[in-house]
């Protein structure tokens, strides 16, 4: 018995980590929006190797043998934003923070959407946390001051030059204001939905920010964060969520925490969340 598995080890060892890897690449890739197009791939790939060894086409099978390079940078091009984003986790581990700056940050947020909220003027803030959001963005205009409720509001006032667009924050700071974020190309979403709504999908879509909006038709304020949004929030339930997000990962995360974070079922991107409290959908096309 001793010697039978001496002379096993190896193989074992091969399969359960080709195993593991296999079942870690499934369970990242799954929910994602390159998801359909590795269920297309594969059962194409299937497909052609099946009929290859059926037929003896040695050509064919030679072509499909040589494909690991092309698969893997295709993987690459279609994940890249999934990919940059856990990357990003990852290289920030383990993480610390002092969760008393972190709740006084919040609280600006929550003043300044409370403010904006009451007098319909509508806000896109993204806080930026592990990935740099400036590459995401394709323009903003460097502002670099203390973040507060009444700068915020303030940029956001409509006759303000820079009051188009998002704002960044990065801590305690205002880092950028009249940023473009990436638009959501998801076609599942609700029609009603505007552009500034969508912009903060696509911004937590591509990096680890979360992004709140607040509708200038209605005041409702909205939250997104890894592809999902909720809108209708109250402040209170803004505030318990960025609590849960921006101080809870305070402590520090060890790399079995990570990735237990990583391969636990989360809910996979679906119809955006609306909660009792929104008041009532813009109309459709409309920028909210």
């Amino acid at each position: 018995m001793w010697q039978f598995i001496l002379d096993n080890w190896r193989p074992a060892l091969e399969i359960l980590i080709l195993a593991v890897g296999i079942y870690l690449a499934t369970r990242f890739v799954r929910g994602t929006r390159g998801w359909p197009v590795v269920i297309g791939f594969v059962v194409l790939f299937v497909a052609l190797t099946v009929v290859t060894r059926f037929l003896q086409l040695e050509v064919l099978g030679s072509l499909l043998g040589n494909a690991t390079v092309f698969i893997v940078l295709g993987a690459l091009m279609i994940f890249q934003p999934e990919l940059r984003r856990m990357l990003g986790e990852l290289g920030n581990l383990p993480l610390f923070a002092t969760a008393h700056k972190q709740r006084e940050n919040i609280e600006v947020v929550i003043q300044t959407c409370e403010r904006l909220a009451d007098v319909k003027i509508g806000a896109l803030i993204a806080i930026e946390q592990s990935i740099q959001l400036q590459e995401a963005v394709e323009s903003g205009i460097p502002v670099d001051c203390e973040a507060t409720p009444e700068m915020l509001e303030t940029i956001f006032f409509p006759n303000n030059a820079i009051h188009d667009g998002g704002v960044i924050l990065k801590g305690d700071r205002i880092a950028y204001a009249a940023c473009i974020f990436p638009l959501t190309q998801r076609q599942d979403l609700n029609r009603s939905l505007g552009t500034r709504h969508r912009a903060a999908i696509g911004l937590s879509e591509e990096t680890d920010a979360v992004v709140i909006a607040v509708s200038e038709e209605t005041g409702a304020i909205s939250y997104a964060y890894k592809g999902q949004l909720v809108r209708g929030v109250t402040l209170e339930e803004l505030r318990a969520f960025l609590t849960s997000v921006l101080v809870g990962p305070a402590k520090t995360r060890t790399l079995v925490e990570w990735v237990r974070s990583r391969t636990v079922e989360k809910p996979r991107p679906g119809p955006v969340v609306i909660t009792p409290n929104e008041i009532r959908p813009a109309p459709p096309g409309t920028a909210k």
